[in-house]
């Protein structure tokens, strides 16, 4: 029910904006990819301009998401010792207490 929410709530107005975008930059442009000889056509693209906005949004994402991986690498590692500190704890064996000398009793 709730996942049901969610898409309608926020991937249904994200995938009306992204129509709208590609209907309003539908024309085709070139990327030039050499900044020296910008008519050269080996390094050039030509494709709609929606298709290079959305490659670029692709790529942020990837990045971010990369980046943000990277930053919370601490925390993965301290859940792994943790984690292997308490399947050790789980595993060992509970250690007997030292056994007092056994009591007399003092008969009076």
């Amino acid at each position: 029910m709730i996942r049901k929410a969610v898409n309608i709530v926020i991937l249904l107005p994200l995938a009306i904006v992204l129509i709208l975008l590609s209907v309003a930059n539908r024309q085709s442009i070139t990327l030039a990819l050499n900044p020296f000889r910008p008519d050269d056509s080996v390094l050039s693209l030509h494709a709609p301009f929606f298709l290079f906005l959305f490659v670029a949004l692709v790529i942020g994402m990837l990045i971010g998401s990369v980046v943000t991986w990277l930053a919370q690498g601490k925390h993965r590692r301290r859940a792994h010792r943790l984690s292997e500190e308490n399947r050790k704890w789980q595993t060992a064996k509970p250690q007997t207490p030292v056994s007092a000398a056994p009591v007399r009793q003092i008969e009076a």
